[in-house]
Parts: structure tokens; C-alpha cells; sequence
């Protein structure tokens, strides 16, 4: 496929890890304000880059095996994300090529493009990776990037009070 969004749709890159899912959330919450679809796109290369020239052939997935698993991993994103309630909101792409070049098609003539990032400390730079600085540096349309939720801090749990303090005595 290689289908653009129809101009007015939020795009998000997919790609199964927690922040993508993050981005996918944010977006499903700002396309509803702009009463906006959007348009999960999933990027897959094939993977016979990853085996050595001499593996047999019989080890490597088929073309039509990875875009089954490609299909399956945003089918399982999109369904993590909203359950059975997506409908028509969401718009499930699945595209063959380098993930920077296919968001960058998709997002042309979007709202937005949303992308995921993973959390950072209050003093470490943010974290995106080279698909997210590539369509930072590239796009025509703003780029958002969504942190992934911070981990719940424990709760806190009383301390027990030495009498002394109590009573006022010290």
C-alpha cells in the first residue's frame, strides 16, 4: 500500500513498543477534539538483510510471512489501544519499506504526525530514536513525539514513630 492520509487525519508511526502505543493513545484523544481520523502506519523491510548469505533459504521468513506478522503486530497494537472500540476511527496501514520514508508519505498533507519516545529523567535529553530524528528533520506537517508514562512511583508507606517523637520529647 502506499496510500496517503486524505489530508485531514492525524498519522501515527507504529511500531508495537510501549511508546509507540503511548503516541497512539494521545493521538485517538486529540482526533477525537478535531473530530480527525487516524491512520496507524506500520512500517516493515524485509528481513533477509539480518541473515548471513550462506543461511538457507529455508530459514528465512517469506515476503508474504512478514507482512503477515507486520499485519498481525498493528492489528494486536490498534486492539491493545482502544479494545473493541475502534471502528472507523482508526485506519490500520501496513506498508513494505524504510519506516522514516513511509511515515513521511503518510504524514504528507496531515494534521500531524505522532510518534513515541521513550521517557526521560528530569535531566537525561529526550530519547528518539533515528526514525523519529529522520521524520523530525524531514516532515511537512508538525511532529509530535509522546513519551511513554513515567512508572508509578511506589506508595508510600508509613514510617513508624519512635515514642520519644510522639510524646514530644526528644
Amino acid at each position: 500500500m502506499t496510500e496517503r492520509t486524505d489530508g485531514n487525519g492525524i498519522v501515527v508511526g507504529v511500531d508495537g513498543s510501549e511508546a509507540s502505543l503511548a503516541a497512539l493513545r494521545w493521538a485517538e484523544k486529540q482526533a477525537r477534539a478535531l473530530d480527525a481520523p487516524v491512520v496507524a502506519v506500520h512500517a516493515w523491510e524485509p528481513a533477509a538483510a539480518g541473515f548471513a548469505p550462506y543461511a538457507p533459504a529455508s530459514a528465512r521468513p517469506t515476503a508474504e510471512e512478514q507482512r503477515e506478522r507486520a499485519a498481525a503486530l498493528l492489528a494486536a497494537a490498534v486492539r491493545e489501544t482502544f479494545g473493541p472500540r475502534s471502528g472507523s476511527a482508526v485506519r490500520a496501514v501496513v506498508v513494505e519499506g524504510p519506516p522514516a520514508r513511509v511515515l513521511l508519505q503518510h504524514a504528507r498533507g496531515a494534521l500531524l504526525l505522532a510518534l513515541g519516545r521513550k521517557a526521560h529523567g528530569q535531566w537525561d535529553p529526550p530519547a528518539i530514536g533515528t526514525v523519529g530524528r529522520d521524520c523530525l528533520r524531514h516532515a511537512t506537517v508538525p511532529v509530535v513525539t509522546v513519551p511513554t508514562a513515567e512508572k508509578a512511583a511506589p506508595p508510600l508507606r508509613a514510617v513508624a514513630t519512635p515514642e520519644h517523637v510522639r510524646s514530644g520529647a526528644a
